[in-house]
């Protein structure tokens, strides 16, 4: 199995949903996929895979996958023809990590607001990483449905003053602001430097590790003011999410951004932004968000998927 990201690949075996062997490799280090897939055989000394699924941050359709934040770009079948693979499965990462989302028990995750969750009801998913991933889950009958979308690629909506000036700053470079160059890596890196330039401050980092540990050490005032703005418009969003789908089953966040925000999310008004919905406050008031604290919940639901669709 495979959980191919814009900037990190984990590589791992499994026996039914059990995840084994993880490795995890930085995307830059290789060529493309099919190097850093013969590194793992070779590196676990391997000789041969049957079946495997891959879980990519690219939208699929085609034979051809590219890759949307790196330039990877390869072929189904000839992943399939090269590993003489008798069975190949590709999803989309987001929709792997939604199939992770029932498996996952309550020391998998940290609750934020809300009230408990309907076991029946519809979920949603989100993460901010290298890019935004976004997911929706419904019941089937005796099982859950992954609805198909895009949803880290919708218009950006301000809020306030501050995510107004942010809007004007990102839209002086690019049409239309994409919610993506906001919850992200880069977007946190984006809010940063739409606030030095609202304080008219020369900007001293361009790094989102950099703007995150600056933030959360509170040795910058600014980077840890648009750790603030990048909880509360991720809070907007998280709520808009749960308005689109009535997700009395959860809002499910995750994602290296987040993660690493884990113990400061309570000090932010993410969840005031969260219930933020005017009249339509009492739709969203008691749905509850979850934070997965699971490491891999790409793989956990590449394994889910390749089992369950025998």
């Amino acid at each position: 199995m495979a959980d191919i990201g814009g900037t990190h690949i984990r590589l791992a075996q499994c026996q039914g949903e059990t995840v084994l062997a993880i490795e995890k490799y930085r995307c830059e280090d290789f060529s493309g996929l099919p190097e850093v897939i013969d590194h793992y055989l070779r590196s676990h000394s391997l000789s041969s895979i049957n079946e495997a699924c891959l879980a990519v941050a690219a939208p699929l359709g085609s034979d051809e996958i590219l890759m949307t934040n790196s330039a990877w770009r390869f072929s189904v079948g000839a992943v399939r023809k090269q590993f003489e693979l008798e069975r190949l499965e590709v999803i989309n990462d987001f929709e792997a990590i939604a199939h992770a989302i029932p498996r996952l028990t309550p020391s998998d995750r940290i609750k934020i607001g809300g009230g408990e969750a309907d076991e029946q009801g519809n979920i949603a998913v989100l993460g901010p990483g290298t890019g935004l991933g976004v997911k929706h889950l419904t019941r089937s009958g005796e099982s859950w449905k992954v609805l198909a979308g895009e949803g880290g690629h919708v218009d950006f909506a301000p809020v306030d003053d501050n995510d107004l000036h942010l809007w004007r700053f990102l839209q002086a470079k690019e049409q239309p602001v994409a919610i993506e160059e906001i919850l992200s890596g880069r977007g946190l890196v984006n809010i940063y430097q739409s606030i030095v330039a609202r304080k008219n401050i020369k900007p001293k980092f361009e790094d989102a590790e950099v703007v995150l540990r600056e933030g959360l050490s509170k040795t910058s005032s600014e980077c840890t003011e648009a750790l603030h703005q990048f909880m509360n418009i991720l809070g907007s969003f998280a709520g808009n999410l749960a308005l689109n789908l009535n997700t009395k089953g959860g809002v499910y966040l995750c994602g290296g951004v987040v993660s690493r925000l884990r113990n400061f999310i309570q000090a932010t008004a993410f969840r005031d932004r969260f219930e933020a919905k005017g009249r339509f406050r009492f739709y969203v008031v008691d749905i509850p968000v979850f934070l997965i604290t699971e490491e891999e919940p790409g793989l956990l639901g590449a394994a889910v998927f390749l089992e369950e669709s025998r």
